[in-house]
């Protein structure tokens, strides 16, 4: 391991710095501030780089986790008053589970597998994870918060009595309380809110009604009338600086440079900025109230949402693995990077850090600054922690604006811009009325809209099982196609059937049966007994091209041999394969419908047959 130290150290330490404004930033965007960012990138880095399959990949909170976290944070920050050290414990928990998750998808081998979702679902949920970071960043860069605005808090004030109310009715019920038999109870802890209660919950429903997509652009007329030109300034500066600079160099991250430089004049010029939150002094140390109040009703409703994180996490990370080993002609692991992912986001959890997972331009500065060893990402972690050790009341003045533009060249940055150019260009598989569509631009918008609007994770889930069953209809389309039942005078023969004798054609009848019958080509299947004509007295189906028959495709074939054998049409398999052979006598189709006397090897010793069972009735 230490035998590229130098090169191990230089990139260990160039891909911290990288990392230190982004964790930063990511953190401040979940909604548990700054230091949840810097302990999830030092604990993923070192963690995930000492268990982890690929040598140089550096982990550490990403845009694609960080937003599917700010969706468990808000959620469980709500039900909870709007308190995080109250919903804390269960969102940790929740990122816990994300990480055994993600261990449990490395110990069963399931690595391999992350590369068949399809394309326009990763590439839809990409762009919807920039439009939410860009979006959602737009009223801290101009300097509005909801919930400092007392006349939109106070349309909140009647919804927050009766939610303060509700929550009485509920903690009764918890209690064992029978509320209409004592009602004097209720009334007496009613009387006991105060002012500063429904104040407080009215705050908390004000930024729940303007969080996200949807509800920055519901709040966003108001915001703009309330600017706060200081704070858009620092936010502009911001991101001229990251675009600019990389003009001028790239051997600096011109992410650092705004960080610093406008950071440095806004605090050195003593101007009167929002700073972000403040960044805790010492070691980071566990919070054992994971466990200590750990209740499953309170991550039950989130347990699909730890999934998709661990999901999330997984192909976040192994797409940086494939990067990797195209930069340093190396294989990387999967199931053993998924593991070290999971351990990395597991003790993360454990500290108060977001999850994260492998970090393209991370990994790739780390490669190009020579790191080739699984130390370099061990390095990045130790110089965070240095970092936070030493600088951490420091960064704590930066200003809240300088990470909101940051985080908007990240929203920009992030969004799939090669998928949108192929938009045009998609094939129109699906026709509506007079109007074609393609069916991966479809799939491809409709994850984005649903993520940007509605919730990520079911987004992905809907775009998931449309692209199957569009999959699925197209598999079976293909296998249609080779499905006609035609008489052997105009189907095309194969090899072995040119000399099938002439006379015997309006008798016998061949049917070629090409790839897997299942349940996206059994209703062409279906067809077979109704195209063959009266005349026919056997039907040949050749089934040494079908590798593979489902539980539809085996009640379509039983369906068919039936009506066959309903009209005293003989059937004849030949070549049939080890799978649909044992399939088709699971349910007795062999022998009862079909004999076992009536299936051949190969297409000559059923001629042998035919010819010496099927009389010629037509010909003359």
């Amino acid at each position: 391991m230490f035998k590229h130290f130098r090169g191990d150290l230089f990139g260990g330490i160039t891909a911290g710095i990288v990392a230190l404004p982004l964790a930063l930033a990511f953190g401040v965007s979940s909604g548990l501030g700054p230091s949840a960012g810097l302990y999830g990138a030092i604990f993923i880095s070192f963690f995930a780089a000492l268990f982890g399959g690929t040598n140089t990949q550096i982990s550490g909170p990403t845009a694609p986790m960080t937003a599917v976290s700010m969706v468990v944070i808000a959620g469980i920050v709500a039900i909870n008053d709007g308190d995080i050290e109250k919903a804390l414990p269960a969102i940790l928990t929740i990122f816990l589970l994300a990480g055994i998750m993600q261990i449990g998808l490395g110990l069963l081998g399931l690595g391999k597998y992350i590369k068949y979702i399809p394309y326009p679902v990763v590439s839809g949920f990409m762009t919807a994870i920039g439009v939410i970071i860009l979006v959602t960043q737009i009223l801290p860069a101009i300097g509005y918060y909801p919930k400092e605005d007392e006349e939109y808090v106070s349309r909140f004030m009647a919804d927050a009595e009766e939610e303060i109310l509700e929550n009485i009715l509920k903690e009764e019920a918890g209690e064992g309380i029978l509320v209409l038999e004592d009602f004097e109870e209720t009334i007496k802890r009613a009387e006991q809110i105060t002012p500063a209660d429904m104040q407080k919950e009215a705050k908390t429903l004000a930024a729940k009604d303007a969080s996200g997509v949807v509800g920055t652009f519901k709040v966003l007329p108001r915001a703009l009338k309330k600017i706060n030109w200081l704070e858009l300034t620092l936010a502009l500066a911001t991101i001229f600086i990251i675009y600019g600079f990389k003009r001028i160099t790239t051997a600096v991250p011109s992410t650092l440079v705004a960080l610093v430089v406008v950071s440095g004049v806004a605090y050195g010029f003593g101007i009167n900025y929002r700073p972000i939150e403040e960044i805790p002094s010492g070691l980071p140390i566990p919070n054992l109230e994971i466990f200590t109040q750990f209740k499953i009703s309170s991550i039950a409703p989130y347990i699909f949402t730890a999934l998709t994180l661990s999901l999330l996490g997984a192909i976040d990370s192994l797409l940086t693995s494939v990067v990797a080993d195209n930069m340093t002609q190396t294989k990387h692991k999967p199931n053993k990077e998924l593991v070290g992912q999971g351990i990395g986001n597991s003790v993360a959890a454990l500290f108060g850090g977001i999850p994260g997972a492998g970090a393209t331009i991370r990994t790739v500065v780390n490669i190009n600054s020579g790191g080739k060893t699984r130390l370099s990402g061990m390095i990045a972690g130790i110089l965070l922690l240095i970092i936070l050790l030493a600088l951490g009341p420091v960064a704590s003045q930066i200003p809240a604006a300088v990470l909101a533009g940051i985080l908007v060249t990240v929203g920009i940055g992030v969004m799939d811009y090669k998928g949108l150019k192929a938009i045009p260009y998609l094939p129109k598989d699906i026709k509506l009325g007079p109007v074609k569509l393609s069916s991966e631009v479809i799939i491809m918008l409709s994850v984005m809209v649903l993520s940007s609007t509605w919730n990520l994770v079911y987004a992905v889930g809907i775009g998931l099982v449309f692209a199957s069953l569009m999959f699925m209809k197209k598999m079976g389309d293909l296998t249609a196609k080779r499905s006609d039942v035609k008489p052997l005078t105009q189907e095309k023969a194969w090899a072995d059937e040119k000399d099938f004798p002439n006379n015997l054609a309006q008798e016998v009848f061949i049917k070629h049966v090409k790839g897997p019958l299942f349940f996206g080509s059994t209703s062409e299947f279906q067809q077979l007994a109704n195209q063959i004509p009266d005349t026919a007295s056997a039907v040949i189906i050749r089934m040494g091209r079908m590798q593979y028959m489902d539980q539809s495709g085996l009640y379509a074939m039983e369906d068919v041999l039936q009506d066959l054998k309903n009209r005293d049409v003989h059937v004849l398999l030949v070549n049939v394969l080890d799978q649909p052979k044992y399939m088709m006598e699971r349910i007795d189709i062999i022998p009862d419908l079909i004999p076992t006397k009536h299936i051949f090897d190969d297409f000559k010793s059923c001629m042998a047959w035919v010819e010496l069972n099927i009389k010629d009735e037509f010909s003359n």
